[in-house]
């Protein structure tokens, strides 16, 4: 993908890294190498997709893959499902009991139609989805696939490696990081982590605080990318005895009470 700078004088071409995420099927991030205002993108002759114009989303923190998903397998980058603690994975306001669990699924399924999608309190859009891991993970991109009709999460919060979190606490809490999202179906979108604060993490918690318009949300897929390390466990030998036997603590006579030795 190519950055060019219109300039008063002439047109400056930027080459962008193919690891530079690329914002939307009509967005990239030329701002990250063009330092004029007024930028614009042109697909690189290499690329297959094309570009439009060029516009930074108001977080600055969405992008979206540069290649087709099922023939370049992006399974394996969204292994972290596998490393969730289901049994204790929560959601505060979601509207049926442990429907959240429903949102954690193979790359391959996330389009998949879901029975019981999470959603909020009809009357209220806000969650609170709390996600424990079985080890240490490096979390480095999220990706949302959320209802229609307006249900779709419109923001996101990121808290880490806390258990306690509620709705009255996050409210005077800053985030790690934050996104504000985009409407997306296919899951086509992910919203990279600054991954350098997302380095040792046992749990994370996402805030969705409000939709495109519904006064329910609904989310059908959560997908986390990133690396997965595993919880180191020592097995300890120890022998504990249920009576003792004198027989076997006996000490040479002239090294009992009093006698010891010492020259």
């Amino acid at each position: 993908m190519v950055c060019r700078e219109h300039t008063s004088n002439n047109i400056v071409n930027y080459q962008v890294p193919p690891q530079i995420p690329v914002c939307g099927p009509l967005i990239i991030r030329c701002a990250t190498y063009a330092t004029s205002r007024n930028a614009t993108c042109a697909p690189h002759p290499s690329r297959t997709h094309s570009v439009a114009a060029a516009a930074m989303p108001p977080s600055g923190a969405c992008c979206s893959h540069d290649h087709d998903c099922e023939a370049a397998d992006c399974g394996p980058a969204y292994s972290l499902y596998k490393h969730i603690d289901q049994l204790h994975i929560r959601c505060l306001n979601e509207d049926v009991d442990g429907s959240c669990k429903n949102a954690f699924k193979a790359w391959a399924q996330r389009t998949q139609p879901t029975e019981h999608p999470l959603r909020s309190d009809p009357d209220d859009p806000e969650l609170l989805l709390h996600i424990p891991f079985d080890g240490a993970v490096k979390l480095k991109a999220i990706c949302v696939i959320g209802g229609s009709g307006g249900s779709a999460p419109s923001k996101m919060r990121a808290f880490i490696n806390r258990d306690d979190l509620d709705f009255a606490g996050i409210a005077s809490m800053a985030p790690l990081q934050e996104w504000d999202l985009q409407e997306d179906n296919n899951g086509s979108l992910e919203y990279p982590t600054q991954v350098a604060k997302f380095s040792g993490v046992h749990s994370v918690d996402l805030h969705f605080p409000s939709t495109f318009g519904s006064d329910q949300c609904e989310i059908n897929f959560v997908g986390l990318k990133g690396e997965f390390s595993e919880r180191e466990r020592r097995a300890v030998e120890a022998v504990y005895e249920a009576r003792p036997v004198p027989g076997d603590h006996q000490v040479p006579g002239d090294m009992q009470g009093a006698h010891w030795n010492v020259s």
